[in-house]
């Protein structure tokens, strides 16, 4: 995995992921595997509850309280969990665009949630 900034922004290929449209969304009263069973692109425990990556018919379904919707960018390059600055760097320049960044970090990618175009 590489660590190296100017490596990994020279590297790096953005692709649009092809799962359209997600929400992220919250649930205080579902489990851990009753939130697995809707097969979210993303679930993540927080003291408010959890959080949830999904499509909007599925958060809609279930009645869950969400925001959205959003596009994932991943961000193609095998980039180390240690790697420092490639996240702000791409944030940077959404924020000069004038587009919202909401990263998560996975083993083998960045992944960047930005404001489906309406």
């Amino acid at each position: 995995a590489v660590t190296d900034l100017s490596t990994l922004l020279a590297e790096m290929s953005p692709t649009l992921g092809v799962e359209g449209e997600v929400v992220f969304a919250t649930s205080k009263s579902l489990s851990m595997r009753q939130a697995a069973e809707l097969d979210p692109w993303m679930l993540f425990r927080e003291e408010e509850g959890l959080t949830l990556i999904l499509p909007k018919a599925i958060a809609e379904k279930h009645d869950l309280v969400h925001e959205g919707p959003f596009c994932r960018i991943t961000l193609m390059v095998h980039s180390s969990l240690e790697a420092v600055g490639l996240t702000a760097a791409v944030a940077k320049a959404l924020s000069d665009a004038n587009l919202s960044a909401n990263v998560v970090a996975a083993f083998h990618h960045d992944h960047i949630y930005v404001p489906a175009p309406e």
